[in-house]
């Protein structure tokens, strides 16, 4: 049985104010234990079931902090309504900047509010090969077990830096790509080699201190009624088109914009 002090412990990781005082937050479920097991993160201790511990021993073998409960207990832990798997309790990584490498994509969130969106985003970018993200510290927690969660596994995948967004394009020297609404098409733009691509707040877009540094501002043309879409279905749609143009435009030529 768990003691009441380490319940306690585990569950206030729920919270911000937490897990930034543990520099610890929550992995919860099968698919996202199991690709946490295979990657960098250091793993504090690890609540899992008898069959998960069975189905997975090779890779819980090193592993020395692990405890088995029952289904019931792992679900009173963790926010998942139903995990008949495991829960980690892992190190935060540092919050150390990123930069722009040759022929690479960086997105950057001013202000994503909502963690499901924020999780997508991330697992949208691991689809698509695009391996750091940056936010605004308005932008929602990276930590949060919602973003974990939604990110199905994709968070150990990418590298994340929250910093003053505005700040950290005064020292950048590349083009910087905004959607907005009433802009260029995005199925006519010409990409550039590398850069960064801002996506904005779910309500009220790019900030306008933010959009003073953009260069090339695009939007996603509407052709029925909708008023909007949604923050995560933009980045798919944008980071397609970003990848499309990429493939036809090294068929035809060597050099690039």
């Amino acid at each position: 049985m768990l003691s009441k002090q380490r319940q306690k412990y585990i569950q206030s990781l729920q919270i911000k104010k937490y897990r930034q005082e543990n520099q610890s937050f929550l992995v919860e479920g099968a698919k996202s234990v199991i690709e946490l097991l295979e990657s960098d993160f250091e793993i504090e201790q690890i609540f899992c079931t008898s069959k998960f511990r069975n189905e997975n021993e090779k890779k819980l073998k090193k592993i020395s902090e692990m405890v088995e409960i029952s289904q019931s207990e792992l679900e009173k832990l963790g926010s998942l309504k139903s995990n008949d798997a495991a829960l980690a309790i892992v190190k935060m990584k540092k919050n150390e900047p990123l930069f722009l490498e040759k022929d690479e994509f960086i997105i950057v969130l001013d202000e994503i509010r909502d963690p499901g969106n924020l999780g997508t985003i991330i697992r949208i970018a691991d689809w698509y090969g695009i391996k750091k993200i940056i936010c605004s510290h308005s932008t929602v927690d990276f930590y949060n077990p919602k973003v974990i969660i939604a990110s199905m596994g994709s968070f150990t995948r990418i590298k994340i830096f929250y910093t003053e967004i505005a700040e950290f394009f005064k020292t950048q020297n590349t083009e910087i790509i905004g959607t907005f609404l009433d802009s260029q098409n995005i199925h006519e733009f010409a990409f550039p080699k590398k850069g960064f691509i801002v996506l904005g707040n779910e309500s009220n877009g790019i900030g306008n201190e933010v959009e003073k540094f953009i260069t090339q501002k695009i939007t996603i043309p509407r052709f029925g009624e909708a008023e909007s879409l949604n923050v995560g279905i933009a980045t798919a749609v944008v980071l397609d088109n970003l990848i499309v143009f990429s493939a036809k435009y090294m068929c035809v030529s060597q050099d690039w914009l």
